[in-house]
């Protein structure tokens, strides 16, 4: 295994392990002693489920946040907020495994696990200039972020497969089922071009891929189970949160 990739998977085995320890009555672990990195939040990025699941920094450096702590997170940060993040850092793509997200103005802060908010998605249509491409914690494409801040995700395997089409520069056209909301903009590429008359079909991803099915399935949005929200119902609410202001 490579460097970069051990340094990823480190990182997302603690950051994971932090989320579980900060959700109990006293935290065995403290973020602040974990690499400290601030910025300014141009925008967030969406899970497929419509959860908030990490942000862009206006450098471009990608943050990835536990999606249950989507609620919280629009709360307490907003695109323009200056924040200080907590986590590690990959070497080699700017990006952060993040522990804890704190708003530099208010002073709230965001650490360990949440509820999870379910929402509908449509068929929708997309088109831009590619302006990132984005990843997962270990390290893997999964999208792009086009330069209307719309999130296009597909599954790791197409990523790859299509990374000829998803260069950062490349004017994409993106098909599929998508959400709009308060927090953003996403689509779930169902297929890709350069525009719509030269269309390439991404493939839905497998039950078992390699990296263990139900952690697929549930970034992709087709998982067996869902955690629960804050009132004990699969799914807490089906209303986006909306941020004050």
């Amino acid at each position: 295994m490579s460097r970069v990739k051990s340094a990823l998977l480190a990182a997302t085995l603690l950051v994971g392990t932090a989320g579980l320890a900060l959700a109990q009555q006293g935290p065995t672990y403290d973020p602040a002693q974990l690499p400290e990195l601030k910025g300014k939040v141009a925008q967030y990025t969406l899970t497929p489920r419509g959860d908030v699941d990490g942000l862009i920094l206006a450098d471009g450096t990608e943050v990835h946040i536990n999606p249950a702590l989507s609620a919280e997170l629009v709360f307490a940060v907003r695109p323009g907020d200056s924040v200080t993040i907590h986590g590690l850092k990959a070497r080699a793509v700017p990006m952060v495994a993040a522990a804890s997200v704190t708003n530099d103005a208010t002073g709230a802060t965001v650490a360990g696990r949440g509820g999870r908010f379910m929402r509908a998605r449509t068929p929708m249509e997309a088109q831009g200039t590619i302006k990132a491409v984005l990843h997962e914690p270990r390290g893997e494409a999964n999208g792009v972020l086009l330069d209307d801040g719309t999130v296009v995700r597909l599954p790791p395997a197409e990523a790859t497969r299509l990374a000829a089409q998803l260069a950062v520069g490349q004017k994409l056209f993106v098909r599929g089922d998508g959400l709009t909301s308060l927090l953003g903009r996403l689509v779930l590429a169902r297929q890709i071009g350069p525009d719509s008359t030269k269309l390439t079909d991404v493939a839905r991803p497998r039950m078992h891929d390699g990296h263990g099915h139900r952690g697929m399935m549930e970034r992709m949005g087709r998982g067996p189970m869902m955690e629960r929200g804050p009132m004990g119902a699969p799914g807490g609410s089906d209303a986006a949160p909306r941020p004050p202001g």
